[in-house]
């Protein structure tokens, strides 16, 4: 009951799509964190095929798209060249269309010059569809998990990364503030206006039992490595003792 009534005090008043933020400098180089509290400390997590409305222009949970229903960005010539790498050992068993990635390849390039994921019956190359027997989800990452690797060492960057988002700014004099805060509809670009919906924006998503930093521990780490993640851990959990940070909006939002 306390901690609700903390919660509460915390919110009153507060624009409705206030976020809390933490900052600090790197010890070791010419750099400032800016880390999402509101975000990390959030009870969000992953509901695809748990109720995911999907990321087209209407629901459709029916379909067990996800956010898969357009192809993954490449982040460069590594996280390509990674990709094709993992795809090359998943067998038949563990990807539907492998034999389409054999035959056309796993990437395209768009008019914009953009490399993605091949697209095969409007999603992802790399989606088993619902009703596949080697499991629905991402081929890369059922094969991870039953391999008993990591689903991020495996995916392209944007996939793991997602709903975390990284943004470097340099000043011009070498210092680089990094900032790391959720995904929203408009790191999709100009497309991503125009869902339905989008998972840390609708509170649907946001029912886990583990706090972000805690959910996510892994990701976060590969984004700003051990230490820093560390320290962001130090003081979340220090914080925690104290009450909660200020909920994020869509849990704010739920009726009382």
């Amino acid at each position: 009951m306390a901690e609700a009534a903390n919660a509460a005090d915390r919110a009153r008043g507060a624009p409705e799509d206030a976020h809390e933020w933490v900052s600090f400098e790197d010890p070791e180089e010419e750099r400032t964190w800016v880390f999402d509290v509101t975000f990390l400390t959030s009870p969000w997590t992953c509901i695809f095929g748990r109720g995911c409305l999907g990321v087209l222009t209407a629901p459709a949970p029916e379909l067990v798209l996800g956010c898969c229903s357009y192809g993954a960005h490449f982040t460069d010539d590594e996280d390509l060249a990674n990709v094709e790498a993992m795809a090359e050992t998943l067998t038949a068993e563990e990807w539907q269309f492998r034999k389409q990635g054999r035959q056309r390849g796993i990437s395209k390039t768009t008019a914009a010059g953009e490399t993605v994921t091949r697209l095969v019956q409007d999603a992802c190359i790399f989606l088993n569809r619902d009703g596949f027997e080697g499991g629905v989800g991402c081929a890369l990452h059922v094969a991870a998990l039953k391999r008993g690797a990591r689903p991020l060492d495996m995916k392209p960057s944007v996939c793991w990364q997602v709903p975390l988002r990284r943004e470097d700014a340099e000043d011009g004099e070498g210092h680089v503030t990094s900032t790391v805060r959720q995904w929203d509809r408009k790191d999709w670009g100009p497309g991503g206006f125009d869902f339905h919906w989008w998972c840390t924006q609708s509170p649907e998503a946001f029912v886990g039992h583990r706090p972000v930093y805690q959910e996510m521990a892994e990701e976060l780490v590969e984004l700003v490595g051990r230490p820093i993640y560390d320290m962001v851990v130090d003081y979340l959990d220090a914080r925690a003792s104290h009450g909660v940070a200020l909920p994020h909006p869509e849990v704010r939002r739920r009726p009382a």
